[in-house]
């Protein structure tokens, strides 16, 4: 008898499934918060907090208090009016607190009047964090009463909101407690950090807005309060901390019409790259967007004006390029409007027209004004941007330089480079070594055919430091630019690139450290686009070997010593300290650092260039402190800027 054929899937009416109240955002949790990872996790703590600075922004909360429990739970309290308790006219039998808990895209700020400006467009905010609990305990005070109705196992109502009491001493506000659940996320612990941060970065934006934070859990017990009266201009001094500032001032003005305003703080310091921050209605808009773009038409025009009008510009000058004036500028320019129009769930970038045109007005008349008021600092300003477009001109001409040479070279392939045998980059590693006794053992240890090794010279230049033409000029990084082969700063293509990996390998020591964070600063800085595309790794080599029976075992660093005796306490045998890379046997090398099936390799993160970038904008020189810094990946403390 024949078989029958299996036909296509049924797709009849029967199988339309429609997913009903909170469960879309259970099955499809990253649609919501981007990812059941930590960033996942905490953005359950954002929105409740967003929602509170929202009643701060429109003039009615004065303080927030973010605690984690002692359980591990988040509270989010606010002394704002309250979410409304009354019926829902559209919905009978259910309160308004209970639709905006339960309920996707339900909130007071769809113009209802509620909110003049908000960060929160979807009005899904409440609702997300409702979904993803195992327990949700939501408390409101208002007309004089205690309100309180519970929700678990992913936004269930447990009853309905009830009075439990006057209000206490009259307060209005708001109290969410919230567990999140473990089956949807990879890990529920919340990082003091992550939340502290942005908290600061809260209270920076809203002058007078007090936020407090508290850890009640075992071991790690803190408390940290946010205030700041001036505002974004407390935010720019924050900044320009660790820099020298140009001049002491701090530059602000502000600006607003019907549904919209602006307030820009700017200070300039004496490096040489640009950090330009730009939010709309608290929303970090880290791709810019309409007011970004005003700000800097506008800086440019009146900074050329008023370089003309006081003759430090001659006629026959070419005006100065907007990078000339933006280097070593630090500003922030947070915009409030009515209707925020964001391209994408992310909100990375906004896209009202309207508030180009105020913070181009802005700009042009108060920036202006602050120029004239203030002719020292503007003189420097102008100075500043003079030295940076000769520096411009000559970091040109280097790079025309490094093109022809590489043209004249063929390949352009720096001597020392010792490379592989394979032509396809997916497959290729660069293993960066410090000095030549280190370069030998990696040649020796490596695999010839998909491996390269590139020798330099001790500690590269910290390009936190210097301008483009002598960066260019700099021997080791002429060097790294020809191996690596995808040009440099604007001319860089990471299409160009010649190995999937380039990979630090320093010595586990604080000079190795110290060469990582450089190496890592020149790559951030300079060839932005290999961080951002993952193709930058630190090799982890270890600082001591023991043996265990006939098996050697490597330890990273002192920490790993330490946490190996405990776990093995009757251990009699030496440790032997592994002094350097040149110091180790290819074999040491190839079991450690070198071969894909044994090695360690950490990628490089956006976020951790940016704080290798910071150390170096810190130190600014090469004498380096004895000192260590440690950065926090999601999974564990990770020292390789041990500086």
């Amino acid at each position: 008898m024949a078989q029958k054929t299996k036909g296509p899937p049924s797709y009849e009416a029967k199988d339309i499934t429609v997913l009903e109240g909170l469960e879309p955002v259970r099955l499809r949790p990253g649609m919501y918060i981007g990812s059941t990872g930590p960033s996942g996790l905490h953005h359950l703590i954002r929105e409740l907090v967003d929602n509170a600075v929202d009643e701060a922004m429109a003039g009615v909360c004065t303080r927030i208090d973010v605690t984690i429990l002692a359980n591990g739970s988040c509270r989010v309290i606010d002394d704002g009016r309250g979410i409304p308790v009354e019926e829902h006219p559209q919905y009978p039998g259910q309160s308004a607190a209970e639709i905006v808990y339960t309920t996707l895209h339900a909130g007071g700020k769809f113009g209802g009047g509620g909110y003049k400006v908000s960060g929160g467009l979807h009005g899904v905010g409440a609702s997300i964090v409702n979904a993803l609990s195992t327990e949700l305990h939501l408390e409101v005070d208002r007309n004089g009463q205690h309100y309180e109705m519970m929700f678990k196992d992913g936004g269930k109502p447990q009853g309905k909101l009830k009075v439990t009491g006057p209000a206490p001493r009259g307060r209005t506000g708001t109290t969410v407690t919230f567990t999140p659940d473990p089956t949807i996320f990879d890990d529920v612990d919340f990082r003091a950090q992550t939340i502290t941060e942005r908290l600061q970065i809260m209270a920076f934006l809203n002058r007078g807005l007090e936020i407090r934070f508290i850890d009640e859990r075992a071991g790690r017990q803190a408390k940290e309060t946010y205030k700041y009266n001036g505002g974004i201009v407390d935010y720019v001094r924050h900044l320009n901390n660790t820099k020298e500032s140009l001049f002491r001032k701090v530059g602000f003005y502000e600006q607003s019409e019907p549904g919209q305003e602006v307030e820009v703080a700017f200070q300039w310091n004496t490096g040489y790259y640009e950090s330009i921050h730009s939010f709309a209605n608290g929303i970090a808009t880290i791709e810019g967007g309409m007011h970004e773009e005003g700000f800097r038409k506008a800086i440019t025009n009146v900074v050329n004006r008023y370089a003309r009008k006081r003759n430090l510009l001659k006629e026959k000058d070419e005006n100065l390029a907007g990078e000339d004036i933006r280097e070593g500028l630090t500003a922030i320019v947070s915009v409030r409007l009515a209707e925020p129009q964001f391209e994408g769930q992310t909100k990375g970038k906004l896209g009202n027209v309207s508030i180009r045109s105020l913070v181009e007005r802005a700009t042009n008349e108060k920036l202006a004004d602050w120029l004239e008021e203030n002719p020292k600092e503007g003189g420097q300003i102008v100075a500043k941007s003079l030295q940076a477009a000769r520096a411009r001109q000559a970091a040109r001409h280097a790079r025309d330089l490094t093109r022809r040479k590489s043209a004249l070279d063929g390949a352009g392939l720096p001597g020392k480079l010792v490379d592989c045998s394979s032509n396809e980059p997916r497959e290729c590693e660069l293993f960066i070594v410090e000095g030549n006794s280190a370069g030998g053992s990696a040649k020796d240890a490596r695999d010839p055919r998909i491996q390269a090794i590139l020798p330099i010279r001790g500690k590269i230049l910290n390009v936190e430091k210097a301008r483009s033409d002598k960066i260019l000029k700099n021997t080791e990084i002429q060097a790294l630019i020809s191996a690596i082969g995808a040009g440099v700063e604007a001319d860089f293509d990471v299409t160009k690139v010649r190995y999937d990996k380039i990979i630090l390998l320093a010595d586990a020591d604080v000079d190795g450290s110290h060469i990582r964070t450089l190496l890592l600063t020149f790559f951030f800085r300079q060839m932005t686009e290999l961080v951002n595309n993952g193709h930058v790794y630190v090799g982890q080599p270890p600082l001591y070997s023991t043996l265990v029976g006939k098996e050697k075992v490597y330890l990273h660093d002192d920490v790993a010593k330490a946490k190996f005796l405990v776990d093995h306490p009757d251990h009699k045998n030496d440790f032997q300290r592994l002094k350097g890379l040149g110091e180790m046997d290819f074999d040491e090398l190839r079991d450690t650092t070198m071969d894909p099936t044994k090695r360690a390799l950490l990628q490089i993160t956006v976020e951790q260039a940016a704080l290798a970038d910071e150390v170096c904008s810190i130190l600014m020189g090469d004498d380096v402190p004895q000192r260590r810094h440690f950065i926090q990946t999601n999974a564990k403390d990770v020292r390789f800027l041990d500086i």
